[in-house]
């Protein structure tokens, strides 16, 4: 049924939260066509969307009457406030509800499944999908999703994930996207940890980093995810990734869940305390990544500094 249907004809889209990914995200939506109002409470955020076609809110109900609404937030209780609070945008009587609400934000299952149990109360169906990229990867087309809830839902809302991203993966019913993406986000967190450690190894023992990614990446340990982020390692331009305490928010996540099913994690509590040692050390919006690597630098007695590419050295 998707490929018969393309994002305009999907409807009036409304679109809640423009951070660094919101903003990435509906940018492409804009731009792939789609009928779309944006709202963020801090609306200046949002004005650079009016030059790609989208319509900015000044309230939440100048979105009433949307028949999708997409939320990207950093936590489960902003999305759950902004659609359902007192002054939530589906808590207000008599407004028309939407036929969906897809939420891409990061949150619990618990949350999840509240949020999920109220909107069906009110006829309104629930996707959750997730969002895994950062900004620059939303902005090439390459960010993915995973997908749970009503499969001839998601299966009908494809080319909206894919105006955005290059997959959008169906993993069941209910809150598997959530597990998915928090699975996904722990292993992250661990990853980059160990590699601030190796990083630094290297270094010290005379290696550069951009000597070692290079080699890292033609290797089998090479991935998307060190090949996309390679240039802003070697140059410590602290260019916009991920802040230490979404990361830690995510861990966290992964934690409890893991502690629910009674399930001992202790490399990812590891990982866990040394974001939390960056985010005390003043570092609490820096690149989580760049952030690990001076974090490992300073406990071993190395200035880590900016490098210049090999294409660059004269």
């Amino acid at each position: 049924m998707s490929q018969n249907v393309t994002v305009k004809e999907l409807g009036h889209i409304g679109w809640l939260g423009i951070g660094n990914m919101g903003l990435a995200m509906a940018r492409r939506l804009a731009d792939a066509g789609a009928h779309l109002s944006v709202y963020n409470r801090s609306p200046e955020k949002a004005e650079p969307l009016r030059a790609h076609g989208a319509q900015v809110a000044r309230s939440l109900q100048d979105l009433a009457g949307c028949d999708i609404i997409v939320t990207m937030l950093a936590t489960g209780d902003v999305v759950e406030d902004l659609l359902l609070g007192k002054a939530g945008l589906l808590s207000q009587p008599g407004g028309k509800k939407p036929k969906v609400v897809i939420d891409c934000s990061s949150i619990s299952v618990e949350t999840s499944a509240s949020i999920r149990a109220r909107l069906a109360a009110m006829g309104v169906a629930f996707i959750a999908a997730p969002v895994s990229g950062n900004p620059e990867v939303v902005a090439m087309g390459n960010s993915t999703f995973v997908c749970s809830g009503p499969p001839e839902m998601v299966e009908r809302l494809k080319p909206l994930f894919m105006s955005m991203g290059k997959a959008a993966s169906y993993v069941g019913e209910g809150e598997l996207a959530r597990v998915a993406k928090i699975c996904h986000n722990v292993w992250l967190g661990g990853v980059s940890q160990t590699l601030a450690e190796v990083l630094v190894l290297g270094q010290k023992a005379g290696l550069t980093r951009e000597a070692f990614l290079n080699f890292l990446n033609q290797s089998a340990m090479g991935s998307a995810f060190t090949k996309g982020r390679t240039p802003s390692w070697v140059a410590l331009d602290g260019a916009a990734g991920f802040s230490p305490w979404l990361m830690r928010k995510d861990m966290d996540l992964g934690l409890d869940l893991a502690k629910s099913l009674e399930m001992p994690m202790p490399l990812s509590n590891t990982a866990r305390d040394f974001l939390q040692a960056l985010i005390n050390s003043g570092d609490a919006e820096a690149d989580f990544t760049q952030g690990l690597m001076q974090l490992q630098a300073r406990a071993s007695g190395l200035q880590m500094t900016p490098e210049k590419s090999a294409g660059d050295r004269h």
